[in-house]
């Protein structure tokens, strides 16, 4: 396992507990960060996805009954920022491969 898949498996554990307690600003940008460091690290957007199910499997098997959609819930809302990263990423790749060719001149009929 390399380094920034290991850093990302902890860091993710520690934020999504985080931000079960707060659900606040900070806690969602701490998110954010997690996903951009698992980028620029070169993680995968499939190794976030198996991440995420491990800590959320983790969090249901010690959530109260009255909790699993709640808990389900935050789980979503932290992946969504945890993922913006390559969102971005992906959409800038997009958007570069849909452009003209740089240096030339468009035509005029």
């Amino acid at each position: 396992m390399s380094a920034a898949l290991e850093r990302l498996r902890r860091n993710y554990g520690v934020g999504f507990l985080r931000y079960l307690g707060r659900r606040d600003e900070s806690s969602l940008l701490s998110a954010y960060e997690i996903g951009r460091a698992g980028l620029t690290g070169g993680v995968g957007l499939l190794d976030v996805v198996q991440v995420h199910h491990t800590v959320l499997l983790d969090a249901l098997r010690t959530a109260r009954p009255d909790e699993i959609e709640d808990v389900a819930e935050a789980a979503a809302a932290f992946l969504v920022e945890v993922l913006a990263s390559f969102e971005m990423t992906n959409r800038a790749a997009l958007a570069r491969a849909a452009a003209p060719p740089r240096g030339d001149a468009p035509t005029s009929s």
